[in-house]
């Protein structure tokens, strides 16, 4: 191996006002490896590697690549240097076709058919190679999350990257698209390409990286091999203390029935049954996970509890009735009643991007009367100072509700959202993927608060792609399958075999280990 580095990066320092987000950061990257960079959320991960891929600036340092000192003032200069990035939130055109977003910005003339013929070829040379299949001629919109991804590395390596940075790649794909990915990783550095793994996970770090460097709130704390370490040594090195990889409980002791579900059918704009009449019930003081592949239904089961899509079936609360007609009011409707939802995507259904924390905070709960100044005028002082004691409590950084939801890390917008839901002591929690895009200290957080709500005998419904999340946080769990219910077991009786196979539609599951 070369011992030059593929990169290297000296002394880079970068602030935001008053947040310094990196740290006179060093980093040795080799060439032909797959390389790790993990950290709490907000350490600073994605800003160094903005830097690098000339989205930001570094107010002091300097970038090497391959030896050579280069200056990456913008993307362009970064494609141009052998670097490609595949961003956590996708830099594609929904409308445009796989081949067109391929060649999008790297055009060749003004004529753009020799463009598009060339891109083919090359596309179809590459997804062999690779294992990146995918149709140059469908449209974004219309492929699976996974497949959106091999577009962005396609994307990459059509513009010759030898370079591959890869911000939590996994946090919006199933397991079995993430083990996908990470073959696909194997392959292109057993290439000779070079790969920077930003992640959360120590599972992902410990199975496809040689190299593992630490960040810990904008510094550089560690770099090891990976075979020299083991999760729980890089947990402490993350968080600065021990870290609690198993969630911590006692056993749930279940009673009344909170809600109870018969019958429920879900039906889509295309006329598509999404849900196929499933009953289930969760009770005071326990977390029924529901289990599945996404797209099996589960979201829809989640949707129409939240309020905002319509059902037949019967739905009670406490024995009360709940209306599934999908009304806009329905979902003012459930939070008088008690429920509380943490939606499964925090940018669509969780959150206004723009707008400032303390205005997200209050979001649903605005006419809470703690929020009234009078009549006609809410009390903004009221609701900031809220936010800063939820702030705290709940560990966001930076806490400072004056700044917009967007220019917090993906697990500090995260702890927004269950703030804002957990602090009104629901009757019914309806949390989905409560920690993706999370890192691990925020991830026992999550846990801890989600089970100190159970443990003050409160329901919980659970829905998580994360087979290793469900086992460890749910009381019960429910795996559902093409809109269908194939199994329930209680989380102590089961294990990831055997709920991979109900989530496959195999209910015979005997030969399970």
């Amino acid at each position: 191996m070369n011992a030059e580095p593929a990169i290297e990066l000296k002394g880079i320092s970068k602030a935001f006002g008053p947040v310094q987000a990196n740290k006179d950061i060093s980093i040795r990257v080799m060439p032909g490896t797959i390389h790790g960079i993990i950290g709490e959320n907000g350490a600073g991960k994605s800003t160094l590697m903005s830097i690098l891929y000339g989205f930001y600036k570094a107010d002091r340092g300097e970038v090497f690549i391959s030896g050579t000192k280069t200056e990456i003032p913008d993307s362009q200069a970064a494609i141009a240097a052998g670097i490609g990035m595949v961003f956590q939130h996708f830099k594609l055109v929904e409308n445009f076709t796989v081949l067109e977003n391929v060649v999008l910005g790297a055009e060749e003339g003004a004529r753009l058919r020799p463009s598009l013929s060339k891109a083919r070829k090359l596309l179809t040379e590459l997804a062999r190679e690779y294992e990146l299949s995918v149709d140059p001629d469908e449209t974004i919109e219309e492929l699976s999350v996974g497949h959106q991804q091999r577009v962005e590395i396609l994307k990459a390596l059509y513009r010759k990257a030898d370079i591959l940075i890869l911000d939590e790649p996994t946090g919006v794909l199933t397991p079995s698209e993430a083990d996908h990915l990470f073959r696909i990783l194997k392959g292109l550095r057993d290439e000779g390409k070079t790969i920077i793994l930003i992640t959360h996970k120590l599972r992902e770090i410990m199975d496809v990286t040689d190299t593992v460097s630490v960040m810990r709130r904008g510094e550089m704390t560690a770099t090891v091999k990976t075979s020299e370490t083991n999760p729980q040594a890089l947990a402490e090195l993350m968080v600065g203390r021990k870290v609690l990889l198993q969630v911590d409980k006692v056993a749930a002791q279940p009673k009344d029935k909170v809600l109870d579900i018969q019958g429920l059918r879900v039906v889509d704009d295309d006329g598509v049954e999404r849900v196929k009449g499933i009953d289930l019930n969760v009770r005071q003081g326990e977390i029924l996970g529901i289990a599945g592949v996404a797209g099996n239904g589960q979201s829809e089961v989640l949707e129409v509890l939240g309020g905002y899509r319509s059902a037949t079936g019967r739905v009670t609360l406490n024995g009360q009735d709940i209306d599934l007609t999908g009304r806009a009011s329905d979902g003012q409707t459930r939070r008088a009643n008690g429920i509380c939802h943490v939606p499964e995507d925090r940018h669509r259904e969780g959150l206004i991007l723009d707008y400032f924390a303390w205005e997200n905070m209050v979001f649903g709960y605005h006419r809470a009367p703690e929020y009234q100044r009078s009549k006609y005028l809410m009390d903004n002082r009221a609701i900031r100072r809220d936010t800063e004691e939820k702030m705290a409590r709940f560990d966001v950084r930076p806490p400072i509700p004056n700044l917009a939801a967007k220019n917090f890390s993906g697990g500090n917008q995260q702890k927004i959202v269950l703030a804002r839901e957990i602090e009104r002591d629901p009757e019914l929690l309806l949390v989905g993927q409560p920690t993706r895009g999370v890192d691990i200290g925020a991830i026992e957080f999550i846990h801890q608060q989600i089970v100190e709500l159970r443990d003050r005998g409160k329901a919980v419904l659970l829905v998580s792609v994360e087979l290793e999340e469900i086992l460890s946080l749910a009381d019960r769990i429910t795996v559902m399958f093409d809109g269908q219910i194939t199994g329930e077991r209680l989380a102590a009786d089961t294990n990831e075999n055997e709920l991979g196979m109900l989530m496959a539609g195999i209910t015979d599951t005997s030969g399970a280990a």
